[in-house]
C-alpha cells in the first residue's frame, strides 16, 4: 500500500508522504500514541505487536527510494516548524465538534477499534503540526464512515482550502456527507 501512495501522481505524492512520516516519526508524541494514529489511519484495530516507529521508518524508506528514482542525488532532510500554527484552534474546534460520533465510529467495529483516537489527533494537532493533524482527522472520518451535515462538510472544504488542500483531500468521495 505504501508503495501505491509514494507511486501516484507519476511520484508526486512521495515528498508529501515522506515529510508527513518524518514529522511524526520525529514527532514529541508517545509512542502509544503514534501507534494509536497510524491503526487508526488504516482503520486496524489497535493491539499488541503494532510498532508504528518502526511503520513510519518504512514509509520513510519507500519515500526516499521513490524520489531517488526522480532525482538519484536527494537527501531527506528532517521538517522544519509548522506553518499552520495559527489554524491550531480551528482544527481542535473541528475535532471537537466530531468527537462524540468518531468515538462511537471507532468502537463499533471491535477488531477495528482504536482507542484514545480523539485525544491522540489533538495531540498531534497541537504539538506537532495542525496541517498533518487535519489530514489525519479527516481520514479517520473517513475510514470510520462518520457521518457529517452539510453545513460542516462546507466548514472542512474551507479549513482544507486554508491548508492549501485541493477539495478531494478534504473528501476523496468517501466522506458520509448527510442533510
Amino acid at each position: 500500500m505504501i508503495v501505491d501512495v509514494a507511486d501516484r501522481g507519476g511520484g508526486g505524492l512521495a515528498p508529501l508522504l515522506l515529510d508527513d512520516a518524518l514529522r511524526a516519526l520525529h514527532a514529541p508524541l508517545s509512542d502509544r500514541t503514534v501507534e494509536i494514529l497510524l491503526c487508526a489511519a488504516v482503520s486496524r484495530g489497535y493491539g499488541p505487536g503494532v510498532d508504528g516507529r518502526r511503520l513510519l521508518r518504512e514509509i520513510v524508506d519507500v519515500c526516499v527510494e521513490r524520489v531517488r528514482r526522480d532525482d538519484p542525488s536527494f537527501v531527506p532532510a528532517l521538517p522544519g516548524l509548522s506553518v499552520y500554527g495559527a489554524l491550531e484552534g480551528e482544527v481542535l474546534a473541528r475535532i471537537e465538534e466530531a468527537a462524540p460520533a468518531v468515538r462511537v465510529a471507532v468502537a463499533r467495529v471491535p477488531y477495528r477499534s482504536v482507542p484514545e483516537v480523539v485525544p491522540s489527533l489533538e495531540r498531534l494537532v497541537s504539538d506537532v503540526d495542525p496541517d498533518l493533524g487535519y489530514r489525519l482527522f479527516l481520514r479517520v472520518m473517513r475510514v470510520y464512515a462518520v457521518s457529517i451535515t452539510w453545513s460542516r462538510f462546507e466548514g472542512c472544504l474551507g479549513l482544507g482550502g486554508r491548508f492549501g488542500c485541493h477539495a478531494e483531500v478534504v473528501d476523496d468521495g468517501s466522506l458520509q456527507i448527510t442533510d
